[in-house]
């Protein structure tokens, strides 16, 4: 049975969405990608396709996955994990992607790989932009997160989508932020004819939507779980990150599909990810306790055993300047003093 709750269209839903203005939104695509001729660089040089691909994971379960990497205009964005599910009356799908070019690919994937099959509902699994910013490919009334996710989209999902123009300039064309219009806030949803567990967690952001496909045991982790990429940490929360780990460790799986890195049968997502933060916690208090400055604290040597993570140098000094601050706060709590 379908338990979700459907909702008006939210600010930057594909029902309601605004044109986006000319003025800004080009000035940020050209500026970011060049004039777009071959002579103003790699991306340029080439069509922009991502050529993606889908690789079955279990039965009649696909995963897009992508690089290992930061976002660049080499890799166009594609450095997220995507999912698809054929189901017996139609698809879901996992996330959408960094872009409407992406969204736009990952549809046309899911076409060839399950041709006539409608998609009956979209899961995004929380905020961050390469997750979600593919939306405004799919019907905006089959997309869904739990209403805090929605709330994040809606008020982050703007200012997340200018600074991808930025980064990734003319991948970006076209591409405006859509909030999911159907709340989750149920244990469970039947789609097209298959049960799916649904989880409520936390700690990568302040709102972490986990889905099982109840048929095959694969567990869709969205961010709480990295393998062989170096997390990120710009809305983390550590102990409650660690506790949702422990809830995943825990859960009945026959696979994990992490938000970056490949699918994994064996845990080694959640243990990678689990000694990552651990470390990384640890290893910022300590810098704050001894008084380091951020500069000092970013140059530290990083473990011999998270070497062969993706990007794990930059993410490592990304992650001082996320968790400094609050950790500061912590350890140096102000004292009022009364004269």
């Amino acid at each position: 049975m379908n338990t979700s709750t459907p909702v008006m269209p939210v600010a930057g839903s594909r029902a309601s969405a605004a044109p986006i203005s000319r003025s800004r939104r080009q000035v940020l695509q050209w500026f970011a990608a060049g004039c777009g001729c071959a002579a103003c660089g790699s991306a340029g040089a080439r069509l922009l396709d991502f050529d993606l691909v889908a690789v079955e994971v279990a039965s009649k379960t696909w995963a897009v996955l992508g690089r290992t990497e930061y976002f660049s205009q080499d890799n166009g964005g594609n450095i997220v994990n995507t999912s698809f599910i054929e189901v017996p009356d139609g698809v879901v799908v996992i996330d959408t992607g960094p872009s409407k070019r992406y969204g736009d690919a990952l549809r046309e994937l899911i076409g060839r790989t399950v041709p006539g099959k409608p998609i009956l509902r979209v899961y995004n699994t929380h905020h961050h932009p390469d997750h979600f910013l593919g939306n405004q490919s799919f019907e905006a009334s089959v997309i869904a997160a739990p209403q805090k996710v929605i709330e994040n989209i809606s008020l982050e999902g703007d200012g997340f989508t200018d600074n991808m123009y930025r980064l990734l300039g003319d991948w970006m064309r076209g591409t405006y932020s859509v909030a999911p219009t159907v709340v989750m806030n149920t244990d469970n949803e039947d789609v097209g004819g298959r049960q799916f567990s649904l989880f409520y967690l936390e700690g990568h952001t302040n709102s972490d939507f986990v889905i099982r496909d109840d048929e095959t045991g694969v567990v869709f982790a969205g961010d709480l779980a990295f393998l062989y990429r170096a997390p990120t940490t710009p809305h983390a929360d550590i102990p409650s990150w660690k506790a949702s780990l422990e809830v995943l460790s825990g859960m009945d799986k026959s696979l994990l599909v992490p938000g970056h890195g490949p699918s994994d049968a064996k845990d080694e997502s959640l243990v990678q990810t689990a000694d990552y933060i651990d470390w990384l916690y640890g290893s910022i208090s300590d810098s704050v306790g001894k008084g380091l400055t951020m500069n000092e604290a970013m140059v530290l040597p990083i473990p011999a055993r998270f070497e062969g993570l993706g990007v794990i140098r930059t993410e490592y000094e990304r992650s001082v300047v996320h968790l400094y601050p609050a950790l500061e706060d912590v350890l140096y709590p102000v004292v009022e003093v009364t004269r």
